[in-house]
């Protein structure tokens, strides 16, 4: 099995980060509460140099607030897209972009739910527990508006369909219970400005 995945195909190796980033610029993450958080986000219908630029943008934006994935309305954009860095749970590292992803409904006797920890970049601060299956299949476009498939397991497959929720207008306190999501909400507001003072001293440091 190779060790890593750049755009769902394997490749002999991929830098600590993304070449992508190094192009950017950090944008601020929404969070919860803003609208553009909460409503389903429009198709990518031009793909040229602003939509390149805006992956570039994403990259920088996720490592430097320590995600291992960002959607594009966490950056105040109405858009279906997303970018990732994430290990699924064997170790892999899974890299790239999805530009208008649909996840794909898998039969039950073709996946299993995990209740593990999550969080959110745009509810910094606060983890919770969520059910996910631990397989998932998204299938969209990369930014040149060719065909992808990517799929994931374990906790990859937690991040792709996390990701997905987000384009659709979800986030991911939308799946607890009002007791859970009243926790979360009090986990961030006690880590908030934690997790922003260490936000704004890894875009200081990152690489030029």
């Amino acid at each position: 099995m190779p060790s890593v995945f750049v755009q769902g195909r394997p490749a002999a190796s991929c830098p600590p980060y993304a070449p992508e980033a190094l192009r950017g610029a950090v944008r601020r993450v929404t969070e919860v509460g803003e609208e553009v958080l909460h409503r389903p986000c429009r198709d990518v219908t031009e793909f040229g140099p602003d939509l390149a630029a805006l992956v570039d943008d994403m990259f920088r934006t996720m490592y430097v607030a320590e995600g291992a994935g960002l959607a594009a309305n966490q950056v105040g954009v109405d858009l279906r897209l997303f970018v990732y860095d994430c290990p699924d749970d064997d170790g892999v590292r899974h890299v790239g972009h999805i530009v208008n992803p649909v996840i794909e409904a898998l039969a039950p006797a073709a996946r299993r739910l995990l209740d593990e920890g999550e969080g959110c970049l745009s509810v910094p601060g606060a983890v919770m527990a969520v059910p996910r299956p631990d397989r998932a299949v998204v299938r969209g476009l990369d930014r040149e508006g060719a065909p992808l498939l990517i799929e994931g397991t374990g906790y990859f497959a937690r991040c792709l369909a996390h990701e997905t929720d987000h384009v659709n207008g979800q986030v991911y306190l939308d799946r607890l219970s009002g007791r859970e999501r009243k926790a979360a909400l009090r986990q961030s507001a006690a880590r908030r400005e934690e997790v922003l003072a260490r936000r704004a001293a890894n875009a200081a440091a990152f690489p030029a």
